[in-house]
């Protein structure tokens, strides 16, 4: 089953109530009641500081693996919050997690740069733009991506994909649509970071990315061949609606449904949420030996 993204901008007071998600949001003089089983949520985004969530409502969210994300004063996500136990077997996945090899790490990242710079080439055909300057850099992705083909493709990428936007640079902090960017990522960040603790994996241990200051290394490794779905759907908002400098509840909320996009993955389609279960379940094996390759979406 498809677990259920819950974004909530208004007042709202949320607490548990018979295993369930009771749930008032406040609009004027208006109360409005309603309720949503915690065993089909799988993301919950909070985006408004007069949000008032019981201790209780959050222990049974984290029992049930579900992402907690909250929003800044610029609405935009700022933080995630997890269970530390995702999984009965999690200490011996620990352990052949800790334990894997630099060479085994490197043909792990050597295969994930492969299949993000094959999705965003991808993308670029889609949109009848450009590919072929892509093609020989994933077909020459070194272990380790020791020549950094992931730069250069991204830089190729960007200016191609939205060159059309005058004065566009992909910076985090940088001009729209870099706010759409930045909000589809966090939605998809949160989901592969929950199913990584599903899988009883340790999400601040990386593949690549390594920062003392990050807890979601592992989540920003696995989701680099997701990205492109994200651009995807935000060139699609912007070709339909135009650009707009601060994000609303109805582009909110077509970036919340992240999770339910249908990918292609192992030749099957694939909610995305559920995509990347199979890609974390995937690290699990190649870490215990079982296989090789990692199991990712292709456009």
């Amino acid at each position: 089953m498809i677990k259920r993204t819950l974004y909530f901008g208004n007042p709202t007071y949320l607490r548990l109530k018979d295993q369930q998600m009771s749930i008032e949001t406040f609009v004027g003089d208006e109360t409005k009641t309603a309720s949503v089983p915690v065993e089909d949520i799988g993301i919950v985004v909070l985006d408004h500081p007069q949000i008032t969530i019981t201790s209780g409502l959050i222990q049974l969210l984290q029992e049930e693996n579900v992402a907690l994300i909250t929003c800044d004063k610029k609405h935009l996500p700022q933080s995630l919050l997890l269970p530390i136990e995702g999984n009965k077997t999690q200490q011996e996945r620990y352990d052949f997690q800790i334990s894997a090899s630099e060479p085994l790490k490197k043909q792990l990242w050597q295969q994930t740069i492969i299949q993000k710079i094959k999705n965003q080439a991808r993308v670029l055909d889609l949109f009848s733009l450009n590919s072929d300057y892509l093609e020989p850099l994933y077909k020459n992705v070194k272990s380790g991506d020791s020549d950094n083909c992931e730069a250069t493709a991204a830089a190729y990428y960007w200016r191609t994909f939205l060159g059309h936007v005058n004065g566009f640079r992909r910076e985090k902090e940088g001009p729209p649509p870099n706010n759409y960017l930045n909000y589809g990522y966090t939605i998809l960040r949160g989901a592969m970071a929950r199913s990584i603790v599903c899988a009883g994996l340790l999400p601040t241990f990386g593949i690549f990315h390594r920062n003392r200051y990050n807890a979601y290394c592992l989540a920003d490794d696995l989701m680099e061949p997701y990205r492109p779905y994200v651009d995807e759907l935000v060139y699609n908002m912007i070709k339909e609606h135009g650009l707009v400098e601060n994000l609303e509840k109805e582009h909110k909320k077509v970036l919340l449904a992240v999770p339910t996009i249908d990918v292609i993955i192992g030749g099957e389609k694939s909610p995305l949420m559920v995509a990347t279960q199979r890609t974390a379940v995937s690290l699990v094996k190649c870490f215990m030996g079982e296989q090789r390759k990692l199991l990712y979406p292709e456009i």
